[in-house]
């Protein structure tokens, strides 16, 4: 049945991308680092124009973090107040964060039901955004992920849950390093994942909504807790920092995330023996969202754009062997692309199914923020 289904959605993909769409220019926005800008016009670019000959593609870089977002948000909001019927955009790329304000301000359109590969698309993180539900108006472009990079000659059995970390951590001061919640999301997703750990609530709250007050009472405890944890670990500079401390084996574990860890290891700055672990209850990771505005000019090759971007042979070269980002559509799709060696470098470790068990999307904004003033007001004194 499984093979069955792959067969259809490939015979399926072929057939939609073969369809004509009339000659246009395709204008596409990206939040994020340079490097978003760049796959867009080295790669993804060409192959489209390639594939649709006549039509060309524009792309348009924000900025990186939540500031490049939030720039798409307001592009948006303006246009729609000034009345305008046909936008400056065709295709935009945001964090997640941010699609549900845009949903809220009716500035995106429902397409993923008329694009063939938006049936290859299996995570929740594709149906809610940190407590609001995008079913229909998101496609992933990658999926990020945090897990625990370790260096095996230091740490043969690796702990595997947030409470072997715990009792690991105290058995070996000062080898558990992390960079608390300053210079790098990894550390604040540890911090999440301690909370959803031992928080002593309903952590599927947290991720899901909505906010209630109550909930952020129930913290003291992990709080104390992770308190005497850091006093008992290796602050780290940043991302950066954890990754080059495990290097110099400074530290033996830490959390990373998954695509700097393997450019780090294809760069020879992290030994090839290294690996790593997803600890349950799991860690927060985030996707990257292609979203189309609801007055996309182009709407039509605008979803032939995002279904090809979002295509199983596209997300094996462009998203998994080019940046070591876990792709936005189910693996299983992406696995008859890849060589052996590339599915081994990135779901040997964790595989497929450890990050659905384990990979968790961030808390709710309004949780989040609490989280983030209650490590600052218990966990650091």
């Amino acid at each position: 049945m499984k093979n069955s289904l792959k067969s259809f959605a490939a015979a399926t993909l072929i057939l939609s991308l073969a369809a004509p769409v009339s000659a246009a220019e395709l204008t596409v926005i990206t939040a994020g680092d340079q490097n978003m800008v760049d796959y867009v016009n080295q790669y993804l670019a060409p192959l489209f124009e390639k594939q649709y000959p006549g039509n060309t593609v524009r792309v348009v870089g924000t900025g990186p973090g939540d500031a490049g977002s939030q720039k798409i948000v307001e592009r948006f909001e303006a246009q729609k107040q000034a009345g305008s019927t046909s936008w400056d955009t065709d295709v935009a790329v945001v964090h997640e964060k941010f699609v549900g304000p845009m949903i809220k301000g009716e500035y995106l359109e429902s397409y993923r039901d008329k694009i063939s590969t938006g049936k290859l698309v299996t995570r929740t993180n594709a149906d809610m955004a940190l407590g609001t539900k995008v079913t229909g108006y998101v496609m992933p472009m990658f999926n990020s992920q945090t897990a625990l990079a370790y260096n095996p000659a230091l740490v043969p059995n690796p702990p595997r849950s947030y409470a072997e970390i715990a009792e690991w951590a105290k058995a070996h001061p000062r080898q558990f390093g992390y960079n608390g919640i300053k210079g790098g999301a990894s550390g604040v997703s540890f911090v999440m994942g301690w909370v959803y750990a031992f928080g002593g609530g309903d952590a599927a709250k947290l991720m899901n909504g909505p906010f209630d007050e109550a909930e952020t009472k129930k913290w003291d405890a992990a709080f104390a807790s992770l308190r005497d944890f850091t006093r008992n670990a290796t602050l780290t500079p940043g991302n950066a920092g954890t990754l080059d401390l495990l290097s110099r084996g400074e530290i033996a574990i830490g959390p990373v995330w998954v695509d700097m860890f393997y450019s780090w290891k294809a760069d020879g700055r992290l030994p090839p023996e290294f690996k790593l672990v997803l600890p349950s209850p799991g860690m927060p990771g985030q996707p990257m969202h292609y979203v189309i505005p609801a007055n996309s000019p182009n709407k039509e090759l605008a979803e032939k754009f995002v279904e090809l971007a979002t295509s199983p042979k596209v997300q094996a070269e462009g998203i998994v062997k080019r940046f070591n980002w876990y792709p936005g559509i189910d693996a299983q799709y992406v696995q008859p692309e890849l060589d052996k060696a590339t599915w081994d470098k990135l779901f040997v470790d964790i595989t497929p199914e450890d990050l659905a068990r384990n990979g968790k999307p961030f808390p709710i904004a309004p949780y989040n923020s609490a989280i983030l003033e209650a490590y600052e007001r218990q966990a650091t004194n």
